[in-house]
């Protein structure tokens, strides 16, 4: 870096060659800036950031001038920030005062001494938003949630992702895949017809469509709010309202597991970790991916109570509440002396429900038609209120929150005497 000394102050000022690179945000060949002392030391040490300085400077202009809309209108907001105004859109940069607007317009002014059309983007709001298509909010969605897949293992990213992905293909689908900026209302309710018509027929419930407008209105707000769009969004309160949507699921009766889960060679078609899985569940009442993911670690036979341990091993739980410790009795105890080192098969793997949700019906092993894997989480249920099982024991076993403050644990003695009566055999 050249230094120079200029004036009757002999104030030290930097002399350097415009890069190249910045020659179409600044036509000077060269440039000079004052350094604001006539210490060498000093000038030499403020040097260095008044540089840095002017290159954070072009860069923001570079941006500005960037084809990518986002970028650009990003760097805009950076650049209204730099000259210590707060972006905002042309139209409300008129409604100013007038000696704001005054102060505004002179700080457009570049360092060749003329107004500067990428200054101007950011502090006079001329900035276009960008046109971000819901295609593309989607895409952008991804790395803003970033942290919500923290701790989740590939096939839990794959089924958090899934619904969301299916949200946006449907909204697509009915409306158009239109900029996020132009969603109107009326665009929201087209798309509420279009699943009212599958819903009025049948083909789904509301409850599915009900889903699909919670995951759409948290993707298209989290990309406003994370590139900051300021934008009126109308994509809450669309539900489909119907009480008889959602039944609740029912639970195998002790008589159909006996007879006909367990009766010999009823799951002999299944491929055998996902006959350990069933037969597992019977007495643990674990969730099918809970269950799935059980490692050696988690299983253990070598103690005087057998227990499972339901840990984030690899995957996040679905709640805190869902770390828990299960004795085994019964029909699990001895499917787990089978399967010591749990059902490797679906380790990393998620499709096991709909392996064995297919093998119960083709095979007439549902109870009901609504009857489905999940149903045996139920009936563990309903055998422990049956068996009498404390309260506080039945939603520790089943991962559930405590209604009350939690002081001390019953331990896996209490909890195995008091299961016993619950188990099947």
């Amino acid at each position: 870096m050249t230094l120079i000394q200029r004036g009757k102050s002999k104030t030290f000022h930097l002399l350097r060659r415009v890069p190249t690179r910045y020659a179409e945000v600044d036509s000077r060949e060269k440039v000079c800036i004052s350094l604001h002392t006539d210490s060498r030391r000093e000038a030499e040490t403020r040097a260095a950031g008044a540089w840095s300085g002017l290159i954070e400077s072009w860069e923001l202009r570079l941006r500005g001038r960037s084809n990518d809309a986002e970028e650009s209108y990003k760097a805009a907001k950076e650049i209204a920030r730099s000259k210590g105004f707060r972006f905002m859109p042309v139209k409300e940069v008129a409604e100013l005062p007038i000696d704001e607007i005054i102060d505004r317009v002179l700080a457009t002014i570049g360092p060749n001494g003329k107004p500067s059309i990428e200054i101007s983007k950011g502090t006079l709001g001329t900035a276009r938003a960008p046109e971000i298509t819901v295609s593309r909010a989607l895409k952008a969605f991804w790395d803003l949630a970033a942290d919500r897949t923290l701790g989740k293992n590939t096939d839990q990213i794959r089924r958090w992702e899934n619904p969301r992905k299916k949200a946006v293909a449907n909204f697509i689908k009915a409306v158009g895949d239109i900029r996020i900026d132009h969603i109107s209302a009326d665009d929201m309710l087209d798309w509420k017809e279009w699943w009212l018509d599958r819903v009025r027929s049948g083909e789904v419930t509301a409850g599915t469509a009900n889903k699909d407008f919670v995951y759409f209105g948290d993707i298209m707000e989290t990309v406003n709010q994370g590139k900051r769009l300021g934008l009126a969004l109308p994509v809450r309160g669309w539900n489909i309202r119907n009480r008889e949507d959602r039944p609740e699921r029912p639970a195998f009766s002790t008589d159909w597991i006996k007879e006909k889960l367990l009766a010999p060679d009823a799951l002999a078609g299944l491929n055998p970790d996902a006959r350990g899985l069933v037969i597992g569940m019977i007495n643990t009442g674990y969730r099918p991916s809970e269950g799935a993911c059980l490692t050696s670690a988690q299983i253990r036979l070598d103690v005087n109570i057998p227990y499972i341990s339901i840990e984030p091993v690899g995957r996040t739980l679905k709640t805190k509440q869902a770390k828990r410790k299960i004795p085994l009795l019964g029909v699990s105890l001895e499917i787990f002396r089978e399967f010591p080192n749990g059902f490797e098969r679906y380790h990393k793997s998620g499709n096991v429900s709909n392996t064995i949700n297919k093998y119960l019906t083709e095979n007439g092993l549902r109870e009901t038609p609504a009857h489905s894997l999940y149903s045996l989480r139920h009936s563990f249920q309903e055998r422990m209120i049956a068996a009498r099982v404390d309260d506080r024991i039945r939603r520790e076993l089943f991962g559930h929150r405590l209604t009350e403050e939690k002081y001390g644990d019953p331990g896996l003695d209490v909890k195995r005497d008091q299961l016993r009566a619950a188990a099947i055999y």
